[in-house]
């Protein structure tokens, strides 16, 4: 008599041979996998104006490798969140505003956004209670994409398309995710690690940097610093390119005709992945394993002998990556990075995290070095903005499983700005081709004569 798990076994053996295709008719078919050219250069499947990611230049059918720029709306991102004059503390619902209505607000503009903004942080009466704390699964992102799928339960509306709905649906969430994704985290310490329940009331007026502090901690007490610094990582999180894998699945399920709360749960699903947005756990991790086995942090030798042994597949996770170095798009720089890393230092030096953020400097001024000697790779390689979000988000104390869903709560406007431009220029459903590898008609047999 075969037991549940042998009667499964028997279901699923064969599950990587029959899954499997030969990789040489990728290359036959010149199948673009990933929607990627044999260069790593993106496919062209769309057009936007929403925000241009550069980081290399084609000359002569080659590629060139080139200074990285993020520019919004045109705004390039440097320009967006240099101002640190005294009265300007914050940015996030400035970017939103950009993003969503195409150009930079007037201050009239802004507090109106910021007023709706404020206005739809409350949550349905009972949510919380019956959709939040109920049934509790251990992933954040799964209820916030949970959670998206079920507000669509309370609007009257849900089916509306007009631009008006569209508009207060995305406000509505981008309001809604950061007090959602607070209230989830406290509820799984409580459902799986027995820790009180923390359910401060949002804080009207307060941005939302501001509001996610606030509610976060249990004191209730955060710094303007604080504040400002998670504000930037907001802001850097809130748009990069239609072509990254949760935006883009946005717009398929935009080009669908399907309801604003089904896309964006999608690409919440889509950005909890460790390829995207769940990187960062990779590389927090990576990051601890080479602090408990590297001895003198500074030392150049030491340190490139490990990452030696991370290229090589001899340490960490065995894939021969070094997490937090490269991007699909970047070459040269990552603004992103570079902005994060400034404010990094800003808060590291003279505490305690300063020696880990030397780390870092050192682990990205030694890796292009160390792949170039180990695997003779001159692939131009920069630190990506995970190199530092997630030290900078620990530097917070902000808990690592909150990492992946900030990055939500961020992006929520980029996605958002998306959705709108596909259902107003797109207007054509997503549907790329695949090519089968086997023409083959088989002939059928009855049941009984199989074997």
């Amino acid at each position: 008599m075969l037991t549940q798990n042998e009667k499964e076994l028997s279901l699923y053996e064969h599950f990587h041979e029959i899954n499997r295709i030969d990789p040489d008719h990728y290359v036959n078919f010149d199948v673009k996998r990933g929607l990627r050219n044999s260069d790593g250069t993106g496919v062209i499947a769309g057009m936007t104006n929403i925000s241009n990611v550069h980081g290399y230049m084609i000359s002569d059918g080659e590629k060139v490798a080139d200074e990285g720029r993020l520019t919004l709306r045109g705004y390039d991102i440097y320009d967006l969140l240099e101002e640190e004059s005294a009265d300007r503390r914050y940015s996030f619902e400035e970017i939103c505003y950009l993003l969503l209505m195409g150009e930079l607000p007037t201050q009239a503009q802004l507090d109106r956004l910021i007023s709706v903004i404020d206005s739809q942080r409350e949550l349905p009466d009972g949510f919380t209670a019956s959709m939040i704390m109920q049934d509790t699964p251990p992933s954040i992102m799964n209820v916030l994409a949970r959670s998206v799928l079920l507000l669509y339960g309370y609007d009257e509306i849900a089916e509306d398309r007009s631009y008006e709905h569209e508009i207060h649906t995305a406000l509505s969430l981008i309001s809604r995710l950061p007090r959602i994704m607070v209230l989830t985290y406290y509820s799984i310490r409580a459902r799986y690690q027995h820790d009180s329940m923390i359910m401060h009331r949002f804080i009207p007026g307060q941005s939302t940097a501001e509001t996610i502090l606030s509610m976060l901690r249990p004191d209730r007490h955060f710094t303007p610093e604080e504040a400002r610094m998670l504000d930037i990582m907001l802001c850097l999180h809130a748009e990069h390119g239609g072509g990254n894998n949760s935006t883009f699945t946005t717009r398929v399920l935009s080009s669908s005709d399907t309801d604003p709360y089904s896309a964006y749960s999608a690409a919440i699903g889509s950005l909890k992945g460790l390829k995207h947005g769940g990187a960062n756990h990779q590389i927090r991790a990576m990051h601890k394993e080479i602090m408990e086995n590297v001895k003198d942090w500074d030392n150049d030798d030491e340190l490139s002998s490990y990452l030696a042994k991370i290229v090589n597949k001899q340490a960490y996770d065995g894939t021969g990556l070094i997490y937090g170095m490269g991007h699909a798009v970047y070459t040269k720089s990552d603004p992103r990075a570079v902005i994060l890393k400034r404010f990094a230092e800003r808060l590291a030096m003279g505490s305690e995290f300063e020696n880990e953020y030397r780390l870092l400097c050192n682990i990205e001024r030694l890796s292009p070095g160390v792949f170039y000697a180990e695997k003779g790779s001159t692939k131009d390689l920069c630190a990506n903005i995970d190199m530092y979000s997630g030290f900078v988000y620990s530097m917070m104390g902000i808990p690592e499983e909150l990492f992946t869903p900030m990055f939500a709560c961020g992006r929520m406007a980029g996605w958002a700005a998306h959705r709108f431009e596909e259902i107003v220029a797109g207007r054509r459903i997503i549907r790329p081709a695949y090519k089968t590898t086997n023409s083959e008609v088989r002939a059928y047999k009855p049941i009984a004569e199989r074997g």
